[in-house]
């Protein structure tokens, strides 16, 4: 499938991808729970995971035989990702893994929301989402972004840490995205289509913004189910 998008758009999308594959490598290596040899090998299949969606997305499979189902979009790209977190909130040493991660870099992840909903609209204005997978549809998930740096000063840089105001934001951020999340997989050209038949979802299906459902969403959400566990829970949170 060829959308004849601005070439711009691709570059600007595949950097956004890469600054959230940094951001994660930061992340895991403030971990305590990992080793140093385990987190290279992590780093390793993150990159081949990127590698794969992305010849998936070029080889067009995702893109030919829409009406399949179910949508090998959802086999191939999106149900391997949840089932690894659910598979990480299952067992022990997952739950570990997840505790071990630090709360103020997952916070300022969420900035990366902000690249995202700027590309969302320059993919609306060149007919390859619908509308209301932008700001001025009603998805409000840039609120995220912008507002993830003023949280993690309040939170991490004044005491007391603020345990609460970390867990509302959290909550509020985690709603948002599951609304975009909903609109995007609803509008997209597939047997669950319920929305924008005359301008569907189509830039998800294609190279690089595949990349969006299969990678960079899995892991804001992984980072908001960490971030609520430890808050909700009787964890050890960081002091401010």
């Amino acid at each position: 499938m060829n959308l004849h998008l601005p070439g711009y758009l691709a570059i600007a999308f595949g950097l956004t991808t890469v600054a959230t594959f940094l951001a994660y490598i930061v992340i895991l290596k403030k971990s305590t729970f990992l080793s140093d040899k385990t987190k290279r090998i992590v780093y390793l299949l993150m990159l081949l995971w990127l590698a794969v969606q992305g010849i998936l997305a070029g080889l067009d499979i995702y893109s030919s035989n829409l009406q399949s189902f179910p949508p090998k979009l959802f086999v191939l790209g999106i149900w391997p990702g949840i089932l690894l977190i659910i598979i990480l909130m299952a067992t022990t040493n997952g739950r570990r893994f997840m505790d071990s991660l630090p709360l103020k870099e997952i916070t300022y992840l969420n900035m990366v929301r902000i690249a995202v909903e700027l590309m969302l609209f320059a993919l609306f204005l060149n007919k390859a989402i619908p509308r209301l997978m932008t700001f001025e549809g009603g998805n409000f998930d840039i609120f995220s972004g912008l507002s993830a740096p003023l949280i993690a000063y309040l939170v991490f840089s004044k005491k007391p840490f603020k345990r609460n105001l970390l867990l509302i934001w959290n909550i509020i951020c985690l709603l948002l995205l599951i609304n975009v999340v909903t609109k995007a997989l609803l509008s997209a050209p597939l047997p669950v289509q319920k929305f924008a038949f005359d301008q569907p979802n189509v830039a998800i299906l294609v190279f690089p913004f595949v990349w969006l459902p299969t990678f960079i969403v899995p892991l804001v959400l992984f980072g908001h189910i960490v971030s609520l566990r430890r808050l909700i829970g009787k964890h050890e949170l960081p002091s401010a």
